[in-house]
């Protein structure tokens, strides 16, 4: 089981659910008692909207047309999956029920209930605020940051796990960043047998990926200015 740490200015749910939306590449959609699976087959619309391509021969076409207007005709999921490989890479998930009518040769689906399942547990996102919600100003390219940050920066990585608390890093083997929002940078903390998620919060939101490195060397020169954590000692511990 992951351990459980408060997270510091996080993303509100209904921007955390747009987000998800966002990038999320496939989703799955139950309608009419089956189960299908799409691939970049969906597009969002600014209230949130999901235009979907679809096959004919889709069930959610069908449910689309045999449904009465307005009831919910089917349940879409998407998940967030971690671009940095960890344990447990899925850090959430999204439902949304609803139902479908065409547009523009495509299917918009209208959601009528939004739930979004985090580690911290599940929410039903209010229909408005979903709406009116954008995205994290972040999020497209959140993957390919992540993704240079582990790769190419891990003594930076590793120098920032002195802003963590000494308990925390009790017994790690492993740390990874998890997330990136424009509020903070999750890491994950990886033990033999357990995992637990720490986010180190930026003093300052961060609107694009100039404002975010800058947000980052702000951490880096904090976790300079530290003295090593338990995870640096065992380092040092294990080369001597």
């Amino acid at each position: 089981m992951g351990d459980n740490h408060p997270w510091t200015a996080a993303p509100a749910a209904a921007e955390r659910a747009r987000s998800v939306l966002a990038t999320a590449w496939s989703c799955a959609v139950t309608a009419d008692g089956g189960r299908e699976e799409f691939v970049g087959a969906h597009t969002v619309a600014e209230d949130g909207r999901v235009l979907l391509d679809v096959p004919e021969d889709s069930a959610l076409l069908a449910a689309a047309i045999c449904a009465p207007r307005g009831e919910p005709s089917a349940v879409l999921e998407f998940a967030d999956v971690a671009p940095v490989p960890v344990r447990n890479r899925i850090r959430a998930r999204l439902w949304l029920a609803g139902w479908c009518t065409p547009e523009d040769g495509r299917l918009a689906f209208r959601a009528t209930r939004v739930v979004l399942r985090q580690p911290s547990g599940a929410v039903v996102v209010d229909l408005d605020e979903f709406a009116a919600a954008a995205p994290d100003p972040l999020a497209t390219a959140e993957a390919g940051l992540l993704t240079h940050l582990a790769d190419c920066h891990a003594d930076a990585v590793e120098r920032l796990t002195r802003l963590v608390d000494s308990d925390s890093l009790h017994g790690a083997v492993r740390v990874q960043p998890l997330a990136v929002d424009r509020h903070g940078l999750t890491l994950r903390i990886e033990r033999a047998r357990a995992h637990g998620d720490v986010r180190l919060a930026f003093h300052t939101p961060a609107d694009d990926v100039a404002q975010l490195t800058e947000r980052m060397h702000v951490l880096l020169g904090q976790a300079s200015a530290t003295c090593p954590r338990a995870l640096q000692r065992q380092r040092t511990d294990g080369d001597g």
